[in-house]
């Protein structure tokens, strides 16, 4: 399957388990990989035969701006939700990375998972970290 990839999408959310994360907020960066066929648009090179980037960047900015989830991992299954809603979008793999206010040295903290449409036969496919 084609695959329509948004890498590096960051924003300002308000997320986290304690109150100082969703009052003070933090940047989160994230990664979608968008699975459907994109044959017809390769052939055709006409927009409408793929996705505009605008709309699934759109939808992302408006999860991670928007109401506050306590866990990164309830904040990818909304993104997953939001992106399996455009059309011929099949399966979307999300990551996102925040770095919490810990002490210590490490790049960034996330979450991956995958999921596919409710009409895709395989069903849903559970991924991890």
């Amino acid at each position: 399957m084609d695959r329509l990839l948004l890498e590096g999408m960051a924003f300002f959310g308000h997320h986290g388990v304690h109150q100082a994360e969703r009052e003070l907020g933090a940047r989160f960066v994230v990664d979608a990989e968008l699975e459907m066929d994109l044959a017809a648009a390769g052939r055709s090179d006409h927009l409408q035969d793929s996705l505009d980037y605008r709309q699934p960047y759109t939808a992302v900015r408006e999860v991670v701006e928007g109401d506050s989830c306590h866990l990164i991992e309830a904040l990818a299954e909304r993104i997953a939700n939001r992106l399996l809603a455009f059309d011929r979008v099949s399966r979307v793999t999300v990551r996102v990375r925040k770095r919490p206010p810990l002490r210590g040295e490490f790049a960034s903290f996330g979450v991956e998972l995958t999921r596919q449409s409710r009409s895709d036969p395989e069903g849903v496919v559970r991924g991890g970290q």
